[in-house]
């Protein structure tokens, strides 16, 4: 039988993320990306079927097929012959990350020299700023070893970094795939650098943005206004910098395009907020290069067996004991539509206890009768599982007088005899005292609230027993 796997990672690094570790216990790492397109977009003077129509000041633009769109390409013209040189003027003591389209770079000498002149990092942006999407695989793969070859030779050394932006499904599998890259920015989907792994290769991800970016002035319902895009960048930066100064550092993401923010009314904007940057104490700008090495070297990717990765006999091998004595469980975990979500201790324990509680009322009692009595006849013959040992030690039940051990043996009979099942309590969670309370207390339930009780009691054990596993 073929089991369902679902790709996405839903999970990440959930409540409790890395301490980022930024250089000189920085509270934020301010990173700025501009996007260097002009004289690599659509355009039939480049082998394009038709004009660019994405990203520029006209709003809804539309492909020209066959013909040349002379207010498009002035526009995009704008952003080399001007917009680049303020931004230059503003941002050349700033680390910063170009993601240079191959034959926009080669069209913009002066543009190269100074990006290099600044101590800029350039990395990739692709061939040409192009859709992607609809790209067969093999044209898509000979695209990026041609943009590292065309890169190689106009910047002078091949790029460490990539991002296509407007990718495929393909684009991060296809780049990884080379063995070239420090990082790819292909991805919005967190506030700090993940590991991905591609085939053999554990491929860092340093994520970019779509929010604190300029592009939002070439879009409806986007910034109409420079002091919108300001306070955008001021509020993102200040609750990242408090969430620092928490003991979560994060990474800001700042996406700019010469011919966007470039224009004086935007630029100004951009300005103020990078002033209000600078007027924190523990600010690291950075370049994508510097996060990805600092990553690198400070939460190297850990390999380790992924729960959704496994057979169903490793899977099994690995999970059937969760659930005291009940390798069916975890069997039928393993069929359920896993994914690297799945690859926690919480995203485990989903998967089994679905399982658990779609069971009928035989099976679950099946469950609960596996369990052993506290304090009984088996921990004295020393017979229980090592979890169960374990577990009945932490509440020192393995060390009970002649009294106490007498009580639990009469709780123990008067229990079973009214449930049929064992008494089942998370002792991890509990004290002797306490767990001898939960007995007169739930000894007092009717059947059906107590199958309930000791449900989930069941769950709880099951969850302790995997947080162990994953060292959570």
């Amino acid at each position: 039988m073929t089991v369902q796997r679902y790709p996405r990672d839903m999970s990440g690094y959930g409540e409790t993320p890395p301490h980022a570790k930024w250089p000189n216990g920085a509270k934020i790492a301010v990173q700025i990306v501009l996007n260097y397109e002009e004289g690599g977009e659509n355009n039939i003077l480049h082998g394009d079927p038709a004009s660019e129509a994405f990203l520029s000041e006209i709003t809804g633009a539309q492909p020209w097929p066959g013909q040349r769109h002379w207010n498009m390409e002035s526009i995009y013209e704008y952003g080399a012959r001007a917009g680049f040189w303020r931004l230059h003027r503003l941002l050349k003591d700033v680390p910063l990350t170009v993601y240079g389209v191959a034959t926009a770079l080669a069209r913009a000498p002066e543009q190269v020299a100074a990006m290099k002149s600044a101590g800029w990092e350039i990395a990739s942006h692709g061939l040409k700023w192009v859709e992607h999407k609809d790209m067969p695989e093999d044209e898509e793969r000979a695209q990026i070893e041609a943009a590292i070859k065309l890169h190689r030779e106009v910047v002078g050394t091949p790029p460490r970094g990539w991002y296509t932006g407007r990718c495929s499904n393909n684009t991060v599998r296809l780049v990884a795939q080379t063995g070239q890259f420090d990082y790819v920015a292909d991805s919005y989907a967190d506030d700090l650098p993940y590991w991905i792994r591609e085939g053999a290769r554990d491929q860092l991800i340093v994520p970019y943005t779509l929010d604190c970016n300029d592009m939002r002035f070439a879009i409806q319902a986007g910034f109409s206004a420079g002091d919108q895009f300001e306070s955008y960048l001021k509020d993102s930066f200040d609750v990242l910098y408090e969430e620092g100064m928490a003991g979560q550092p994060k990474m800001l993401s700042i996406g700019l395009h010469c011919r966007l923010i470039g224009r004086p009314g935007r630029a100004v904007a951009l300005k103020r907020a990078i002033e209000h940057f600078k007027s924190h104490d523990g600010v690291w700008f950075a370049t994508r290069l510097e996060i990805a090495e600092h990553w690198a070297k400070t939460h190297p990717p850990v390999n380790r067996a992924a729960p959704s990765e496994m057979n169903k006999e490793t899977f099994v091998a690995e999970f059937g004991g969760i659930f005291e004595h009940s390798p069916w469980i975890a069997e039928a975990a393993h069929a359920l539509e896993l994914g690297p979500t799945h690859d926690t201790a919480h995203g485990v324990h989903q998967a089994l206890a679905r399982v658990f509680r779609a069971a009928s009322t035989d099976q679950r009692l099946a469950v609960l009768k596996a369990h052993p009595d506290l304090a009984g006849k088996l921990a004295a013959a020393k017979r229980l599982t090592t979890d169960s040992t374990a577990e009945q030690a932490s509440a020192g039940l393995d060390q009970l007088t002649d009294a106490e051990r007498a009580d639990f043996t009469r709780l123990n009979e008067a229990y079973t005899s009214k449930f049929g099942f064992p008494f089942i309590i998370a002792v991890r969670d509990n004290t002797k005292d306490s767990i001898l309370a939960a007995f007169h207390e739930r000894l007092e339930n009717d059947p059906a609230t107590e199958l309930d009780a000791a449900c989930a009691q069941v769950e709880r054990i099951a969850a302790l027993r995997l947080f162990d596993k994953f060292g959570a």
